[in-house]
């Protein structure tokens, strides 16, 4: 199939060219830096952001993007389920 994107430069604020399902680790990061992810069963989600930060989003809804660029998501403290990776 012809990509019509591919010379196309992907913004921050474009959509993802690749995803992956996430499995929560609290030891190893992604395989690639999210600039996202998706969240498909509601709950809490902590991550360690590219810049090092840990953070938890808590009572995330269903269906929820979220726009922040993600090196790990921890099996601690996360409680939302069908993560997707987005970049």
């Amino acid at each position: 199939m012809a990509d019509q994107w591919a010379t196309q430069s992907t913004g921050i604020t474009g959509p993802a060219r690749f995803a992956a399902t996430v499995t929560p680790n609290d030891s190893a990061d992604l395989s690639e830096t999210a600039r996202g992810i998706y969240v498909g069963g509601e709950g809490d989600v902590s991550v360690v952001t590219a810049g090092g930060s840990s953070v938890t989003f808590s009572a995330i809804a269903a269906g929820t993007v979220l726009p922040v660029i993600v090196a790990r998501v921890m099996a601690t403290g996360t409680t939302a389920t069908d993560i997707v990776a987005l970049w």
